[in-house]
């Protein structure tokens, strides 16, 4: 009986462990064995082996080779029979996950040396996945996260997990927090041992948060913490959209922010000690957070060591931080080397060339509510610029974004010089401004530094391709705009891609056109460095514009406008190196028939006018400013024609009065940008223009007005002669000064505008394929006759919210709707709500 039970433990002993896995149901699972044949083994007198050698049958697609590694029952090792050595072999194969099935065999026997045979069933490989229980787009997604596996994973245990954490984690971000995955196979016709993945997937509902709980917080109230959770908010009745959907990873981000925000209000020792998401309900999580505040410290005293180029004195107050402040190492840090004003310490290191400055703040003390610091600061050495490199451009010349940078060779080295330049190269319109890198590299031995910008070439070509409907017509328009044009390759066949590129300048076309009735075409060119030395630009622009109305067999109403613009512009280094002056001569022919509307119905007019401009462009980026600032002045005017002549305008003709336009024209713009929290940004605009007479007899000029309303741009009922100026929540050209004729003020503009916008902006994109951003804004704004009737604060009011998107290729396009709330006299449909849509509108300026 004694040798029955070794024998019975000795068989349980060497039967090789089964494995488990959970799969589908259909799937039939088998039991790994070892057998023997022709053979027998005496399990009461184990023996050893020499493995005389292995093979492996049933596989097709694996490497047999490293199938026999794995087991280890390898040709020349010594095994012991009966022993551990076949059923660890079974154990390390089954774990691997790629069999269905497995027996080892031992074929014969001779002498001292033992004969293998494994035998495998291979599981099926994966040719797809078919997931049930999601919308089409979900499918899309997940499918592109999950493809990669397609043709190469086996269906085992760790696919499934791989493949239900990968669907889990999707929804979770989506706002699908109790999420349940289920798994069937079924074998694929057109592929050998495969097999297509069946996912069936209950979402269950979108959750949100409905309760935040804190426990051991006391100086911090419940609702104070909550706000410290930027992300992750709980549900209130008076959040009238919601709360927003429950985010695993935004809610981690959240916690580190919240330990952040405490420790930034005096609370350094500030932790979170646990915390748990739970389910609420069938649609909800709640979550509890206990903290730990601890004690508020204060700034104690705080001593400098190793500082030579500055005094103590003076890195005290580029500090800004007394004794007795609230400890923040935020604030202490942000003040050390990360104010983004170059005003912090390191700035003002570093914009003198100490390229390796270092400051290591050091808590030297701590006592009762005080921590005394002291700044140890490494000055090094003065570093020059020596090389200075671009890499990355493609298609833009070398030189055109060597000028603008302003880290010169033979200057020291400047982190607010590196900063300017990289805003600059992103100015240019032909680089993506967030992928525009700067590299130092310092050479120890000389003092000098290289420096490497690597840029990334973005399209920079624009279309305007366009049709509309207006006065019972269809209008088409096409414009073409070269942000990188290259004048001298005009002739270098090569060069064209369509057109040649790389030297910066800008070639623009546009048409449009409704057949005979209305015409208009113009072109421009520019060039920002005149002869490539200095920073002078050149431009030249025409355009010609008709409109033509039979009204009877014999007579015709229409305007004709020609003209020609040659300008020079500088960049100017006083006050400050933002600025720039411009100079512009204009001849323009206005050619009228019949036409109403004018001061004159028919006649040819003539206006020549110079035209000085300043400006200054602070804003740190060209298409989404966050920061900085823009104005432009400028002043326009003709020759005084009737001061210089006998002529008595009181008694002259009308042909004779306008024949030469003669006018005075004022105009000034200002946009401040400045972002309130995380990435939202306030715009504040304010614009003004005025146009004057030399003489009253003449009185003011029938053309160059202004024209206050709607969307700005220019489209089938342009007036010709006046500039639009946008003002959303009203119809185009409808804020006219009251009690003017509503037709007449319509047609021909006012001569004194003002206008105020206030806009938040918010991004939604941004990337180098496009940049995305919705707006809210109030706006006010209105038109006067005479300058005596004047009064900024006299103005039309306007709210609404848009979206704007902008395109390389296209350029800004948007969509707002505005409600007006002061009526119009005589145009009833003014105001009130109005969407406006606009396309290739230009991101700054009188619009």
């Amino acid at each position: 009986m004694k040798r029955i039970y070794q024998l019975i433990l000795l068989l349980l002993c060497g039967f090789p462990a089964v494995a488990q896995i959970t799969r589908p149901p259909a799937a039939q699972q088998a039991t790994p064995s070892l057998k023997v044949s022709g053979t027998d083994l005496d399990y009461f007198n184990p023996r050893e082996y020499i493995i005389g050698g292995t093979t492996l049958s049933g596989t097709k697609y694996l490497d047999k080779d490293v199938i026999i590694t794995l087991s280890k029952l390898i040709k020349g090792e010594r095994v012991t029979l009966p022993g551990d050595a076949t059923s660890n072999a079974i154990k390390t194969l089954w774990a691997n996950g790629l069999f269905d099935d497995i027996e080892i065999n031992i074929t014969k026997i001779e002498d001292d040396s033992v004969f293998f045979d494994i035998q495998v069933v291979e599981r099926p490989r994966l040719s797809s996945f078919e997931l049930k229980g999601i919308s089409k787009s979900q499918n899309t997604d997940i499918l592109e996260r999950l493809n990669a596996k397609s043709g190469k994973s086996i269906i085992n245990e760790n696919l499934y997990n791989s493949t239900s954490a990968t669907i889990k984690k999707y929804l979770s971000d989506k706002g699908y927090f109790f999420t349940d995955v289920k798994f069937e196979t079924k074998d694929d016709p057109n592929a050998e041992n495969s097999q297509i993945l069946q996912v069936d997937i209950d979402r269950g509902r979108k959750v949100k948060v409905r309760k935040i709980n804190f426990t051991g917080n006391k100086e911090f109230s419940d609702a104070k913490l909550r706000k410290f959770l930027k992300k992750t908010h709980q549900q209130a009745f008076y959040k009238i959209f919601g709360s927003g959907k429950f985010n695993k990873e935004k809610y981690e981000e959240d916690k580190l922010a919240l330990v952040e925000k405490m420790q930034d209000k005096g609370f350094r020792d500030a932790v979170i000690i646990r915390d748990s998401v739970y389910q609420y309900s069938d649609k909800a999580v709640a979550i509890d957070i206990e903290v730990f505040e601890g004690n508020k410290y204060y700034f104690g005293n705080i001593n400098w060591a190793g500082n030579a180029k500055y005094s103590t004195e003076y890195l005290e107050k580029v500090l800004g931080i007394e004794k007795g402040d609230v400890f923040s190492e935020l604030k202490l840090e942000k003040k050390l080397r990360g104010d983004g004003n170059s005003d912090d310490v390191s700035s003002i290191y570093l914009n003198d060339g100490y390229l390796t400055f270092n400051v290591d703040p050091v808590q030297t003390k701590i006592y009762s509510d005080t921590v005394d610091l002291e700044m140890r600061i490494y000055e090094g050495p003065q570093y020059t610029n020596n090389k200075i490199t671009v890499k990355g451009n493609t298609i833009t010349n070398d030189r055109v974004v060597l000028r603008e940078i302003r880290t010169k060779p033979g200057e020291k080295f400047s982190k607010e010089q590196l900063i300017r330049t990289v805003r600059e190269i992103g100015q240019l319109g032909n680089f993506d401004e967030s992928k525009t890198v700067p590299t130092p590299k310092p050479n120890p031995a000389d003092g000098t530094v290289d420096i490497e910008y690597t840029v990334e070439e973005k399209p920079s070509d624009q279309i305007e391709l366009s049709g509309g409907f207006g006065g019972g017509r269809v209008i088409g328009t096409l414009g073409l705009t070269f942000n990188n044009f290259s004048l001298r390759n005009i002739f270098n066949g090569s060069a064209y891609r369509p057109l040649p590129k790389g030297d910066g300048q800008k070639l623009s076309l546009r048409g449009q056109t409704n057949g005979s009735y209305y015409q208009s075409y113009s072109f421009s060119f520019s060039e920002p460095w005149l002869g490539g030395k200095k920073p002078v630009s050149f431009g030249l622009s025409a355009f010609t514009s008709s409109q033509k109305y039979r009204m009877s067999l014999n007579e015709n109403q229409s305007i004709r406008m020609n003209g020609v613009t040659v300008s020079l512009g500088r960049r100017l280094n006083w006050p400050d190196n933002y600025f720039q002056l411009s100079h512009s001569i204009n001849a323009q022919q206005y050619i009228l028939e019949n036409y109403s509307g004018f001061l004159f119905a028919t006649g040819t007019s003539y206006n020549f006018n110079l035209t000085q401009e300043l400006s200054r462009d602070s804003r740190d980026s060209p298409i989404f400013p966050t920061g900085g600032s823009y104005f432009r002045f400028s002043i326009q005017a003709t020759p005084p024609y009737s001061l210089l002549n006998n002529t008595n305008y009181a008694t002259a003709s009308d042909k004779e009065r306008y024949k030469f336009t003669e006018y005075h024209k004022w105009k000034f713009e200002s946009q401040w940008f400045q972002r309130i929290t995380g990435k939202l940004v306030l715009k504040a605009q304010a614009q003004f223009g005025f146009l004057g007479s030399y003489n009253s007899a003449v009185g003011q000029s029938p053309f160059e007005r202004f024209k206050l309303g709607g969307d700005g741009m220019q489209g089938f009922d342009f007036l010709q002669g006046s500039e639009l100026i946008a003002m959303r929540g009203y119809s185009n050209n409808s804020v006219i000064p009251v009690g003017a004729n509503q037709n007449t003020a319509r047609q021909s503009g006012s001569p004194i505008f003002n206008k105020y916008v206030l806009e938040l902006r918010y991004p939604v994109i941004a990337s180098q394929s496009a940049t995305a951003f919705l707006v809210t804004f109030a706006e006010g704004g209105n038109t006067w006759d005479n300058f005596s009737d004047f009064n900024p604060f006299n103005i039309r009011r306007s709210v609404g919210v848009g979206a704007k998107i902008f395109l390389p290729i296209f350029g800004l396009l948007g969509i707002d709707y505005g409600y007006g709330f002061d009526k119009i006299p005589g145009i009833p449909d003014a105001n009130k709500g109005q969407f406006h849509f606009s396309i290739a509108q230009q991101l700054g300026g009188f619009n």
